[in-house]
């Protein structure tokens, strides 16, 4: 990543952990969300075939309407831009970079909403901890005992850490803002209209998008899970054969290797009713397990962060050392050979200049 690119990861980061999340009426997120909300209501219902095509459409409507603007925004951030001529226009276009960057991810609001359901259960307010899990999950929590609370905050956090924090870093790293801002238009449609039933059809495409889009990132959040399990002193043997035996129990192609990843790593058993249970042996887990699991996803998040960076240190100066190279071939090129006579001349000149170059 190029230093600004790093320095806006930097704030927005910062900017994550001393403010939070904007209102809602601000929220770039919200507003995708509304989008979405008003293409759905005009979906021709009851024509699969229909429905299917729309669906496709959509998801191309709604990754263009949230990466589009950010490549203008890099545009005019670029050297040649206008706003990279202005002071005053490059702080705000800065500012507005940090502020997407930063609304592109949720990793405080998501250790948050974990604690939320642990201090509840801590309580033994079940009323409030289903409540509270409910910013988490969307399956039904009315009849969840306490285990099962736990479970389903545990799977949450790290699910979530790969989907809320990881994988919009790792496009950000890899494409800018457009990836990341592309990707979360992709996984609001997921979250919005990927289900079974009303949605089979119209959230088909908008799922296999995000499936697509979450393969590398699930992958390696459940491999930083581990690193950031063995940081502890856990048994790593047990995690990795956990996350190796289980992860491809869910229906998801992509969910289940975090989950999978943390089961192993707090030796506790993630059960969702009638659709899988990982780390069959495990304990049942508690308010207390909540806590490690949250311990857990922010070391791996900071893993992950650590890794960006330096990855980011590296590619520029490796692109400095290419530049440099680059200059001193084109010096060379320039320069003209002297016969001895010119030599002579030239050195009798003390202010002659021999090259030629307009670099």
């Amino acid at each position: 990543m190029p230093n600004r690119a790093v320095q806006h990861l930097i704030l927005a980061l910062a900017w994550d952990w001393l403010l939070g999340e904007p209102p809602n009426n601000l929220h770039p997120v919200v507003w995708l969300g509304r989008l979405i909300g008003f293409l759905d209501h005009k979906t021709p219902r009851s024509q699969p075939h229909r429905e299917l095509g729309y669906g496709a459409a959509i998801t191309l409507l709604s990754v263009a309407a949230a990466a589009l603007p950010t490549l203008a925004l890099r545009h005019a951030t670029n050297d040649g831009g206008r706003a990279a001529r202005s002071g005053r226009v490059s702080a705000i276009t800065a500012l507005l970079a940090v502020f997407l960057l930063k609304t592109g991810f949720s990793w405080r609001t998501l250790i948050a909403a974990g604690e939320r359901v642990r201090i509840a259960l801590e309580s033994d307010d079940l009323a409030a901890a289903r409540a509270a899990l409910r910013s988490l999950v969307s399956r039904e929590t009315a009849q969840l005992d306490e285990s099962l609370i736990a479970a389903a905050t545990i799977e949450s956090l790290a699910e979530n850490a790969s989907d809320s924090v990881l994988a919009p870093l790792l496009y950000y790293a890899l494409f800018g803002l457009p990836g990341v801002w592309a990707y979360r238009a992709a996984n609001t449609l997921d979250a919005m209209l990927g289900y079974r039933g009303r949605y089979e059809f119209l959230g088909k495409i908008p799922a296999r998008c995000d499936d697509l889009l979450n393969l590398a990132p699930a992958r390696c959040t459940a491999l930083l899970i581990i690193g950031a399990a063995a940081l502890t002193g856990v048994d790593l043997r047990r995690t990795w054969a956990v996350w190796r035996s289980d992860a491809s129990r869910t229906a998801s192609p992509n969910a289940g290797h975090p989950m999978s990843a943390m089961a192993g790593a707090l030796d506790v058993r993630l059960e969702k009713l009638d659709h899988y249970c990982l780390n069959e042996t495990g304990h049942a887990p508690g308010a207390a397990d909540i806590r490690c699991a949250a311990q857990v996803v922010n070391t791996a998040l900071a893993l992950a962060v650590v890794i960006v960076l330096f990855a980011g240190r590296m590619r520029d100066e490796e692109a400095m050392r290419c530049e440099e190279k680059d200059v001193c071939q084109r010096v060379n090129v320039q320069t003209p050979v002297l016969s001895p006579s010119a030599s002579l001349r030239t050195g009798a000149a003390k202010d002659a200049n021999v090259f030629d170059n307009e670099d």
